[in-house]
């Protein structure tokens, strides 16, 4: 699978790009939301000057732009590379009624490996209406404005000219706390000026799309932070677009370690795959808005059908959980379709909150607050209890010995595990009772946890040779080959050698100074040999 979404949206994209055939005399809509970043304050040079060649400042942001027309008899097809990317798309149709079925139909995509929901939607906001005026001369302006950006480091705030305007933006970190950057809204001076602040990754109106389904949030939260098959069904791209990312980001700061795939088609290669009655659903979120899955799809496990989004101060009606037996294919009703049994009991304490906020008509956006808040605080909940278990794996600092290899990390056992958490548990900063031990029991056999561990074991074997370098630049390594051979000295300048290409290569979290006292050390050693050896171990790699 290459692409993570096609999808088109806003209220005027009522369908996939191979279904859309509406009433209106002209559409045009922006595509999935993303966000993004830019110049810093102090930065004033195009990129040049930092020794870039043509198009890496572009190859930074974008991986490519892409003007799809499509047959409607066909779909469209854009074959990338085996590798994940966010296609953002701005959905143009007009009648003509010269064409089959009366319509003129073409999109403007923007591919990246950057999640970055409300910027990219902001720029083809700005680009895509005047490119469908002007054309390609237009567009490879806009590719030349983007190539002058400096690259997204993360906790920057960048300035990005584009096609006349700038757009102000800050690159979140990996260190952000969900939901805390601010969101300044879209404003123009002069028509020359864009202000935007980048808020965090795959920010989405997070109460908008829960919505629909808010009584049963948690459950959700459970089935995403499970990796178990999920099945967005929605009216159009943007909504089935949103809704996916909205459960994604509902575990954070946990990362959803699954295939998560916002805007799905038949068109999509793994259409047979996940389609098929002969095997279970694999772990993914899916969003679709072709009423074909309905049927297609009626096996998997979990689906969520809703309605049009409605504007703030609406709410759909809220539903009980029905059975997937009850799923049918075109008349089903909006609502939550499983047999899936929570471990946790309901809060009802944040479903009170957010039908207060419903009859006060609070603001969306502080409904999100308060939902994103509520699932940060459950997630955080679930996962201190193993990041403090998982810290316990770590060998004492003083078993690292600098002559004897980095010691490793003692393996994670789940019954062990389940032994803390009676003292230790997620009792501790969470008022939800239930079968947590169930919920863990369950987690620990997920994808979700697979990468999770992965990741902190790799970071704690990371922080090991780290200390492992460190101890071993506080020794006498001079004194000691005074003790040693010439064989076991040139094998101990290979092995320092090693250290520094590992440092350097896996970006080990050593303190500022150790590389350069272990290059110290190297060259002491070096020059202490004889010639010939010296001009052979200053030939083998750094020093």
């Amino acid at each position: 699978m290459a692409l993570r979404g096609l999808a088109g949206s806003g209220p005027s994209s009522r369908g996939p790009l191979e279904e859309a055939v509406a009433a209106a005399e002209e559409r045009e809509a922006p595509a999935v939301e993303a966000a993004g970043a830019g110049r810093e304050d102090d930065e004033e040079d195009d990129g040049r000057g930092r020794g870039l060649l043509r198009w890496d400042g572009f190859s930074a942001w974008l991986h490519c732009v892409c003007v799809v027309g499509f047959d409607l008899e066909l779909g469209q097809a854009v074959e990338k590379d085996p590798a994940y990317f966010y296609g953002y798309v701005y959905f143009r149709q007009i009648r003509d009624k010269t064409l089959k079925r009366g319509y003129f139909q073409k999109s403007l995509v923007l591919i990246s490996k950057l999640p970055y929901i409300h910027f990219f939607h902001t720029v083809l906001k700005q680009i895509a209406p005047e490119y469908f005026e002007k054309n390609e001369p237009y567009l490879e302006a806009a590719c030349n404005d983007v190539d002058r950006w400096p690259a997204p480091v993360p906790g920057k705030t960048l300035y990005l000219p584009i096609t006349g305007v700038v757009m102000k933006v800050r690159i979140p970190t990996c260190h952000d706390k969900p939901g805390t950057t601010q969101i300044v809204q879209l404003t123009q001076q002069a028509d020359t000026h864009i202000s935007v602040i980048l808020p965090t990754v795959h920010e989405v109106d997070l109460f908008r799309c829960f919505c629909p389904v808010f009584l049963h949030s948690q459950m959700l939260w459970e089935l995403v932070l499970l990796g178990e098959p999920l099945v967005v069904m929605a009216p159009s791209p943007s909504e089935s677009s949103e809704t996916v990312l909205a459960l994604v980001n509902c575990i954070s700061p946990l990362k959803y370690f699954s295939d998560f795939r916002p805007y799905f088609t038949i068109h999509d290669s793994e259409f047979k795959e996940y389609t098929t009655r002969t095997q279970a659903p694999p772990s993914v979120i899916l969003g679709v808005t072709n009423p074909f899955f309905a049927k297609t799809l009626q096996h998997w496990p979990h689906i969520i059908r809703i309605g049009d989004l409605k504007p703030a101060g609406e709410i759909p009606k809220q539903v009980k959980v029905k059975k997937l037996k009850n799923l049918k294919t075109l008349d089903s009703k909006p609502g939550v379709y499983t047999s899936y049994k929570p471990y946790l009991s309901r809060d009802d304490e944040i479903i009170k909150q957010l039908q207060k906020g419903i009859q006060q008509k609070r603001p969306s956006e502080a409904q999100s607050v308060i939902l994103r808040r509520y699932f940060l605080e459950l997630t955080q909940s679930f996962i201190i209890p193993l990041e403090r278990y998982v810290a316990s794996l770590m060998p004492l600092q003083k078993s690292i010995s600098p002559w004897k290899s980095p010691p490793q990390l003692r393996q994670f056992l789940p019954e062990e595990f389940m032994k803390t958490l009676e003292k230790t548990g997620p009792q501790l900063t969470s008022r939800i009772k239930g079968d947590w031990i169930g919920l863990y029991r369950h987690f620990l056999k997920s994808p979700n946890f697979d990468g999770w561990f992965k990741t902190r074991r790799k970071e704690m074997t990371q922080k090991l040779e780290a200390l492992h370098l460190e101890a071993l630049c506080e020794e006498d390594l001079l004194l000691w080959t005074q003790k040693h051979t010439e064989v076991e000295t040139v094998d101990l300048v290979l092995k320092l050698k090693n250290k520094l290409l590992q440092a350097d290569r896996e970006h080990l979290p050593v303190k500022p100074d150790t590389v350069g006292k272990l290059r110290t050390h190297i060259d002491a050693i070096i020059s202490a040999l004889p010639e010939d050896l010296q001009g052979i171990l200053l030939k083998t790699g750094m020093t």
